[in-house]
């Protein structure tokens, strides 16, 4: 059975004046109808261009999609014209930006930022899109929601704007919504509520779920799969299930020692990753990871790992066997 997603080989390159930026580098990942993917990294890993890459909304110039295919419902999103893509953008794919207040536009009322997707994606009238509006704004869980749909978007808080934007990408039922980091700035109760009212609405709805995350302990609360980016490049994807229980990049390993655990012994300290993110524009030869990988081999420094099946659908981009080394320390 096709996926409702295919990203193959995904490359997008930004023009600096230290030369070309890979920011995206043969990106390949897939979704299923009702399943919600998280792709997890550090800042700078390509999370976020990665969607926007799909989304066809990297600035040109100085970014360009170099490669790759997005094939949505059997159609490639990259050779789409542009008008074609504007009638997908909003209306089958949706997505949920990072900061709310910067995506709303302060001159508008919220009811007409919300309705908007309606009035142009289903030919609906001002008034019914408004009326509309006020439906999602209820479903969200926006209070006395009917009459919230003139207020401004500094007339809401931060949580009621993202609800807000939640709001806004269901307008039109979408069959896929990209969720970037949608609970950032936020405190941790807001954080969880929004959370579960966005994974909430796509199992009513039937959507797939890209999100877009740093916070591990958002993915194992609400990912069904997962896949780990660093330097713009996959390293590793799985089921949440067995990212968690056995994780098989160092890089993965790493992100998971950092995650404070309540099962673990008290007083235990966290492990940090040793070094720091690479320069893009010098990516060594090899893996990106290696400078910064306690498990190191001549190989790694030479060869670039590419993403192989390790059992059970689970992919990692490591030439070390991370189970052997592991039992090494035990």
């Amino acid at each position: 059975m096709a996926k409702l997603l295919e990203v193959s080989g995904l490359t997008t390159s930004f023009r600096t004046e230290r030369g070309p930026v890979m920011a995206v580098d043969s990106v390949s990942f897939d979704v299923d109808a009702g399943e919600t993917l998280a792709i997890v990294g550090e800042s700078g890993s390509g999370k976020s261009v990665s969607a926007l890459s799909l989304m066809r909304l990297i600035p040109n110039p100085p970014g360009e999609i170099v490669a790759g295919s997005v094939m949505f419902e059997g159609q490639d999103l990259l050779k789409i014209t542009e008008a074609e893509m504007r009638a997908v953008r909003g209306d089958r794919i949706a997505m949920i930006f990072q900061e709310p207040m910067t995506s709303l536009n302060p001159s508008l009322t919220v009811g007409m930022q919300v309705g908007e997707p309606v009035m142009l994606h289903r030919g609906a009238s001002w008034k019914a899109a408004l009326e509309r509006a006020g439906e999602l704004l209820a479903r969200v869980r926006i209070p006395d929601a009917r009459s919230r749909v003139d207020a401004y978007p500094h007339q809401f808080s931060g949580g009621m704007r993202q609800r807000a934007m939640i709001a806004m990408a269901l307008a039109c039922q979408p069959k896929l919504i990209i969720a970037d980091e949608p609970t950032t700035a936020l405190d941790v109760t807001v954080q969880s509520q929004i959370l579960s009212l966005l994974k909430e609405l796509t199992r009513e709805t039937g959507a797939a779920l890209i999100l877009i995350t740093h916070d591990l302990g958002v993915v194992a609360r609400y990912a069904d799969r997962v896949s780990v980016m660093y330097a713009g490049r996959v390293v590793e994807t799985g089921t949440a299930r067995d990212i968690y229980k056995r994780p098989q990049h160092p890089y993965t390993q790493g992100l998971m020692a950092c995650v404070p655990r309540l099962d673990q012994v008290l007083g235990r300290r966290l492990v940090p990753i040793d070094g720091q993110p690479p320069d893009l524009t010098r990516l060594p030869p090899g893996c990106a990871f290696a400078p910064r990988c306690g498990w190191v081999t001549e190989r790694c420094l030479q060869e670039r790992p590419s993403l192989d099946p390790v059992g059970n659908g689970h992919l990692k981009a490591c030439f070390v066997d991370v189970d052997a080394r592991v039992g090494e320390h035990v």
